[in-house]
């Protein structure tokens, strides 16, 4: 899986968010239709999705997974 779409990436950070407020920590990865993303790589998402928010004034597409 080289990127995921809107949904799914919406998906993933409600995941994240709620294990953050169960646990107190952030999770050291997730896991997105079985594919396993780091915590590097879901937290680099998650700025480049606000900075293109900031920038374009909307939501991508879809968000490409480093």
């Amino acid at each position: 899986m080289d990127s995921l779409s809107l949904e799914q990436y919406r998906e993933m950070v409600n995941e994240i968010i709620e294990f953050k407020n169960q646990k107190g920590i952030m999770p050291e990865y997730t896991i997105v239709n079985g594919c396993r993303i780091e915590k590097d790589s879901y937290i680099d998402m998650i700025e480049r999705v606000n900075k293109f928010i900031l920038e374009m004034g909307r939501n991508p597409r879809s968000v490409e997974i480093e």
